[in-house]
């Protein structure tokens, strides 16, 4: 066991990812906080608007849809670990502002629109470069560990965050939040401050002169030609935007369908992080860049999953379910954000990494307003069983795509072990 604990663990071995880790989880409880917080103070501010809610989500994310592939071209220009202590000061900034606005009584809705602007901002300048840096602070020996540790740091604090906001909202109200919030976000500044620049893993890039040239467009023909990289990229584009949406109708079908409040949407979350957070513990052990065939196995168990959850007739078959969904899917996303990594040059991984955030995060708003649309049309259960259809017919088509392009084939054994497994050398 302690053999099997030091392997999970072992990027954190490297000091300068330790610092990143630890600064990424106490800012990101403090964001998740913060999500809550500022959902809270919107509903008291719009008499209870969802459309206020709406609103919000949008211009969170529309940042990330516009500006994030210009932030993968600024990795690949400049020092990503400069471009991170300026992405995270800014949003500091921010959130000591917005604390002050609460606290004091002055904060309007318009303000919290702005708000949620500019820190979508910040995060579309922050994500990919954050993504492409964790290659240079442990190799890439290391680096499917670190991603895996990063996916479970991020799930630990959705756990963590909202239970601790829950708790202080009720005993001292938003503002306190807000303010925990903006103090949190000081720990990546500080560690990012703290790590050793020539303990960086920096690969070698091209002369000055041709970074300076560096074009988006270049990256995305990269991709282009790259079908190694153009299937996950293809494959989470379209899982995320149409089953990725639980925050949304996991909500909905708690209130709707089961008739529960609150609660149940808190049991509901809470078993879908504890499976994520297993999800990304499972792929620790990772040494080399996942096949095609974990990406693409992974996939089809996620949709499988997802769409006997918007099945389900009972709230406890549910929740039952919703563990090994989260599980999958976060093996998912991580095996194809391993793989992308990986296979990646060091000349382009920011724009690379760019395009990923891009397809990953950035279809939210457009994803967002159709699912809504569907639980609101067709019922809660409907989104979701239709979302898990849609993601589960394009991981069977991309299944179908590999095979025929590799000459494999897809087998089943049913000793020691029912299984299916692939007979082929490509990797």
């Amino acid at each position: 066991m302690q053999a099997k604990l030091s392997t999970m663990f072992q990027s954190l071995q490297v000091r300068n990812y330790r610092l990143f880790a630890s600064g990424q989880l106490i800012k990101l409880i403090g964001v998740w906080m913060m999500f809550i917080a500022q959902d809270w103070l919107v509903l008291e501010l719009s008499d209870n608007s969802a459309t206020a809610l709406g609103v919000v989500t949008a211009l969170q994310f529309t940042p990330v849809l516009l500006l994030t592939l210009i932030s993968g071209r600024l990795a690949d220009r400049y020092d990503k670990r400069m471009l991170l202590f300026v992405a995270n000061a800014f949003w500091t900034v921010l959130a000591l502002a917005m604390s002050l606005l609460v606290i004091t009584g002055l904060v309007e809705l318009w303000h919290v629109f702005a708000f949620a602007a500019l820190l979508g901002t910040a995060n579309a300048v922050e994500t990919p470069v954050r993504q492409a840096f964790v290659s240079e602070l442990v190799g890439t020996s290391l680096l499917p560990n670190a991603l895996s540790l990063n996916a479970a740091t991020f799930n630990s604090a959705r756990i963590v965050g909202p239970a601790l906001a829950g708790l202080a909202i009720a005993a001292f109200d938003v503002g306190p939040v807000f303010l925990v919030t903006a103090l949190s976000s000081i720990a990546p500044l500080v560690n990012v401050v703290r790590m050793r620049t020539s303990e960086l893993h920096r690969e070698a890039l091209p002369p000055r002169d041709e970074r300076a040239q560096a074009k988006v467009i270049d990256g995305l023909r990269y991709v282009r030609r790259r079908p190694d990289l153009l299937l996950p990229m293809v494959m989470i584009s379209i899982i995320a935007t149409s089953l990725f949406n639980f925050q949304l109708t996991l909500a909905a079908l708690a209130k709707t369908v089961f008739n529960t409040g609150a609660a149940s949407f808190g049991l509901f979350s809470s078993a879908l992080a504890v499976g994520a957070l297993a999800g990304a513990l499972a792929g620790t052990g990772r040494r080399s860049r996942p096949s095609v065939w974990v990406v693409l196995g992974a996939a089809v168990a996620c949709s499988t999953l997802g769409t006997l959850v918007g099945l389900a007739p009972a709230y406890w078959l549910v929740v039952a379910l919703l563990l090994p969904t989260g599980f999958f899917m976060v093996f998912f996303a991580q095996a194809a954000n391993q793989r992308i990594q990986l296979g990646t040059d060091a000349a382009f991984r920011g724009r690379v990494m760019a395009l990923w955030v891009l397809v990953f995060l950035g279809t939210n708003p457009v994803g967002a307003p159709v699912i809504g649309w569907l639980a609101e049309t067709y019922g809660a259960g409907a989104s979701i069983w239709i979302g898990g259809l849609i993601s589960l017919a394009t991981a069977l088509l991309a299944l179908t795509w590999q095979l025929r392009r590799s000459g494999a084939r897809l087998r089943f054994r049913v000793l020691p072990m029912p299984r299916f497994y692939v007979t082929s050398t490509d990797c």
